[in-house]
Formats: structure tokens, C-alpha cells, sequence
């Protein structure tokens, strides 16, 4: 299957953040033949009819998400772009804010309109200088040429946006972390429900959505929704940016209609490093189980992946290769994970610290053959019982790696001649990995 650039058909002039740019390759026209000529009730059932799903991570429908908003034009509604991009794997999202930033402004104004916002907010994650100063020139330039403030193109309706840099946590990826961040509070999660759709930002309804989502509102705009349904598959519509990263030729974002197979994205991305062979993939950033080699053929789609146990998640694939000790990897991941956790929940807080303390033990050559056993336990536990999805998403892909790579923990486990034995567990802050081999 070839590429299929809609989003990043233009990413590769210099020129195309620049409002001139923008305007000549066809930007802002689906503004003009929306704003006011197609009524936002009617918007919101073209993006339902295009089958549009979230690309944040979750795949909820899009049109489905914004019809819980309530219709009642005098409560204030807010429209929150999640830019917040700090998974391990992921970088489309400032590959966008970077490379066509007037797209993503055009998508917000679209969206917002739909919803009745007249106010809307891009969250980035504070280390995206350079996409951040790009976004704040693209929407003075907007403003400048009518494209948003009051009135917008001589109509009723007016927008103002706000680009809002986060302070560089993970947690604040979910949007209600990030609706409490964006209030000037610490980002950790809300209880839901109340969603953000009926209670969001001040307490008022709000539409949380991913840079990527709002993008392709741009396109089914302007190509119609028959086009937009013609690409993909069933329940899969349009194109998706598969971000590639790890022991590949060429890293770098690709952009595929959804189903095409991880083969073909790797072919595309140039095939494993010379002399290497491809040993597995995290298919949807690191918060996913892990695929291996025999699973070159599978779909890159939803349902799909949810069949084999994983997820597509944000596309981020993220490739090892012969050369990989799964054992260092597992231990990596989970200690971002626990260093990202906010705390608020016992189950993640403790959880991811405990499974960090016994992946240093075994990689330090002091592991029994119970610790396997004890992080599937621990990981069951915290992905069960944890107040938001960050453990959740933090269990997949240890215990995949252990499932699949078993053999890889047991010759560090063997190592330990007292391997049969109770191991030591440190309860205090901060854990150091035994130095050498420990027993009872």
C-alpha cells in the first residue's frame, strides 16, 4: 500500500506555516464554506457521518463526542486542542504545530463553531518551543486576515484562541489532568463522571480533542464526507500518522489509510538496521502489549489490534531489534511510568514503584523465580484499581515483554544462586537496586 498524504501533504515546504503559503495550497476555504452557509448542528452530523474517530489514543467517535455538548447557546462552551504529546514513541503532533500550523488553527475554528465555543485553548507540552511560537504566529495572522476574532468573515460568530504551554507531565495527556492544569492547578485526573462534555474547564461544557482529530475535520470539509468514508475500512476511516521510531532505517512520520499492514509501514520506513532483524513493535506508542516479528502481516487498525491484545493507540510504533534486552526494556518503561504517575492513587503510586524495585533487582542479578509471578500480580492489581488510565496503560507492555520474552528473564533470574528464596523488599523512599546478589 503507497502513502497517502492529506495531513502532511504540504509538511514538506518551508513556506507552509506562513499564512500565504497556507492560502495558496487551498487553506481556510473550508472556513469560507462553512462559516455561516452550514449550520453547526448540520457540521456535527458530517463528522459523525464521516465516521471520524479520536487519534489521541482512545478511537472515540468524534461526532458522537461532540453531540454531548449541550444546545443551550447561553452557557459558555470551550473547545481544549490536546497538544500535550509526551508518550514515549510519539511526535506527530509537533510534527503538525511545526510543519502546518495553520491547519490545526483551521480545525479548531471549524470545531468550535460546531459546538458553539467561542472560545477554544491549544494545550502544548512547554518543551515545544518551536511549535509553540509557530502556532501564536500562525493565529496572529489569522486574526489579522478576519480568520478568527469577532465576527469571523463578516458573521455572527467570533473565536478567540489561546495557546496555553503545560509544564512537561505525562499525566497531563488526559483531559481531565489537563483541564485542572489548564485552570492553573496541578495536573491530576478528575473523577469522571461528570465528563468534560457537560463539566469541563470552569466547571462549563468542553470538547477535549488531539491535534490530529481537529486536523481532519479541515479535509472532510472540504473533500465531502464520501471521500473521507472511501478511505480505510469499516469502523477505520481516513488516513492515520504512524510515527516510526527505534532500529529503523528511516524514523519519521508516515501517513497511511487505516488497515494498512505494520509490514508496510516498515518497508516504507526503510526495513531493519543492516544486519539486524526486527524482534517487536510497541504498534501504539509504549502504553500498548507488544507485538513480535511473526506479526509483520497485521492490520493497523482498531479492532485489530484490540483482537491481538494490544492497541493502536496514537500509531507511535516503536521497533527493537535482535539486539534488544527486553529486560532493560521493560525496566526503562516502567520507571517513566512511575516517575510520571501524579500520586493521587495509591494503586499507581505504589504500584509502579513496586514492579520498577523488582525489574532493578532481577536486571541487577538478585531475582527469584517468584518476581515474574509477583509483577503480573502487581500489574493486574494497578491496571484494575488505579483512579485514571495511566497505570493502565503502564501494565500491557511489561507484561507482554514477559510473556513473550520470558526466557530473556529467567537467564537473569539464574543468575542468582539463591534464585529459589524470599527476596528482600525495600518499602522506603528512595529504593536503591541491590549492588550485587541479595537473599534472605
Amino acid at each position: 500500500m503507497d502513502e497517502m498524504k492529506v495531513l502532511t501533504e504540504f509538511t514538506h515546504d518551508p513556506d507552509q506555516r506562513t499564512l500565504k503559503k497556507y492560502q495558496e495550497n487551498g487553506g481556510y476555504q473550508a472556513i469560507r464554506k462553512t462559516i455561516p452557509s452550514i449550520t453547526p448542528d448540520t457540521l456535527i452530523e458530517m463528522i459523525k457521518a464521516s465516521e471520524l474517530r479520536g487519534r489521541g489514543g482512545a478511537g472515540f467517535p468524534t461526532g458522537k463526542k461532540w453531540g454531548f455538548i449541550p444546545k443551550d447557546p447561553s452557557i459558555d462552551k470551550y473547545l481544549v486542542c490536546n497538544c500535550d504529546e509526551s508518550e514515549p514513541g510519539t511526535f506527530k503532533d509537533r510534527f503538525l504545530t511545526e510543519k502546518d500550523p495553520h491547519q490545526l488553527i483551521e480545525g479548531t475554528i471549524l470545531s468550535s463553531y460546531a459546538i458553539g465555543a467561542n472560545r477554544a485553548f491549544i494545550y502544548c507540552r512547554g518543551e515545544f518551543y518551536e511549535g509553540i511560537a509557530k502556532l501564536r504566529q500562525a493565529i496572529e495572522e489569522a486574526t489579522t486576515a478576519g480568520f478568527l476574532g469577532n465576527n469571523i468573515l463578516g458573521s455572527n460568530y467570533s473565536l478567540n484562541i489561546l495557546v496555553h504551554p503545560g509544564a512537561g507531565a505525562y499525566i497531563a495527556g488526559e483531559e481531565t489532568a489537563l483541564l485542572n492544569s489548564l485552570e492553573g492547578f496541578r495536573a491530576t485526573p478528575r473523577l469522571k463522571p461528570p465528563f468534560p462534555a457537560l463539566k469541563g474547564l470552569y466547571q462549563k461544557p468542553t470538547i477535549v480533542n488531539n491535534v490530529e482529530t481537529l486536523c481532519n475535520v479541515v479535509h472532510i470539509v472540504n473533500r465531502g464526507v464520501a471521500w473521507y468514508q472511501s478511505i480505510g475500512k469499516p469502523n477505520n476511516r481516513g488516513t492515520k500518522i504512524f510515527q516510526v521510531s527505534g532500529h529503523i532505517q528511516n524514523p519519521g512520520c508516515y501517513e497511511f489509510p487505516l488497515g494498512v499492514t505494520l509490514q508496510e509501514v516498515m518497508d516504507r520506513a526503510g526495513g531493519p538496521l543492516p544486519g539486524r532483524k526486527f524482534k517487536a513493535f510497541y504498534p501504539g506508542g509504549s502504553s500498548c502489549a507488544l507485538l513480535t516479528a511473526d506479526d509483520m502481516q497485521i492490520s493497523m487498525d482498531f479492532e485489530t489490534l484490540a483482537t491481538r491484545g494490544t492497541a493502536l493507540g496514537t500509531a507511535s510504533i516503536i521497533i527493537m531489534d535482535d539486539s534488544t534486552d527486553m529486560v532493560k526494556v521493560a525496566t526503562r518503561l516502567m520507571e517513566f511510568y512511575q516517575n510520571e504517575s501524579c500520586g493521587k492513587c495509591t494503586p499507581c503510586r505504589e504500584g509502579t514503584r513496586w514492579v520498577v524495585q523488582i525489574l532493578e533487582r532481577i536486571e541487577a542479578g538478585a531475582g527469584t523465580l517468584s518476581d515474574l509471578k509477583k509483577i503480573e500480580q502487581v500489574c493486574s492489581a494497578f491496571a484494575a484499581n488505579s483512579f485514571c488510565p495511566l497505570a493502565a496503560g503502564a501494565a500491557p507492555p511489561i507484561v507482554s515483554a514477559i510473556n513473550e520474552f520470558k526466557d530473556e528473564f529467567l537467564k537473569y533470574i539464574v543468575k542468582n544462586p539463591n534464585a529459589d528464596r524470599n527476596p528482600k523488599m525495600r518499602m522506603a523512599y528512595p529504593y536503591q537496586p541491590p549492588s550485587s546478589v541479595e537473599s534472605n
